[in-house]
């Protein structure tokens, strides 16, 4: 079993669907979480993980937000003493065929999803280096690798997750940091719920394992990249797709 007894762990998006998975499984292999998310929303998060015994924080910030990020850190090290694990899972989707895609809608997304990525990162850097060690996940996704009509702003986004995180990884391997993606596929939450019965069957047909992923699927992911079990893996990217990609 992976032991993450006394890491601590900030996970950003983590109020809902895959971040807040990924928070709880966390906090129940040991760290200490801190769940970020704007306003209060990530309360619900932390309340299911101190319900089942573990230790989380609850952090408000927007992380587009590069001052907000700095004064996040901040908090966490006077706390803390340490941050030792950073997933970047904060994301957000506007699609719209590329024709009619408003500007303010790319520049939203690539704020959110990959900008966003970059201030944390940089935030966290400093601590890490000093400890001499550190994890940093990025969670991209299938679109990211093969491209989707309609997404070509959250595509671009995280794909560029995947060159950043390489960049990252050779910047900091001497310093015992690594720097990993988990690319998800197509996963059960509130939006693939809502897909009609027909064309959800069409997508799982697609997918050779002929099921859709669960948020547990990408924490399973996660977990093991942050532990000591992944420590000679920096640079790559985990698919977490049931094969729909390879």
């Amino acid at each position: 079993m992976i032991d993450l007894t006394g890491r601590v762990a900030l996970v950003t998006g983590a109020s809902r669907g895959i971040g807040r998975t990924i928070a709880k499984r966390l906090a129940k292999q040991g760290s200490h979480v801190i769940a970020v998310a704007r306003g209060e929303n990530a309360a619900e998060t932390v309340r299911e993980i101190s319900d089942a015994g573990g230790k989380a924080d609850l952090a408000s910030a927007d992380v587009v937000d590069a001052s907000a990020v700095d004064a996040l850190i901040a908090q966490a090290l006077e706390k803390h003493g340490r941050i030792d694990i950073l997933v970047n899972n904060a994301g957000i989707a506007r699609d719209q065929l590329l024709l009619r895609m408003k500007r303010e809608d790319w520049d939203a997304v690539v704020a959110t999803n990959l900008t966003a990525a970059f201030s944390c990162t940089q935030a966290v850097l400093k601590p890490m280096v000093r400890q001499r060690s550190g994890r940093i996940i990025f969670i991209s996704s299938v679109v990211g690798q093969a491209g989707n009509a309609g997404q070509a702003n959250y595509a671009a986004s995280k794909a560029g997750l995947v060159g950043f995180a390489k960049s990252v990884a050779l910047e900091i391997a001497s310093r015992n940091i690594t720097a990993n993606v988990v690319a998800p596929g197509l996963i059960e939450t509130d939006m693939t719920r809502e897909i009609a019965g027909g064309t959800r069957e069409n997508w799982e047909s697609r997918i050779p394992l002929r099921r859709i992923g669960t948020p547990d699927d990408v924490a399973a992911a996660v977990c093991f990249l942050a532990s000591d079990e992944a420590s000679y893996i920096t640079g790559q990217v985990l698919a977490v797709n049931g094969g729909m990609y390879m």
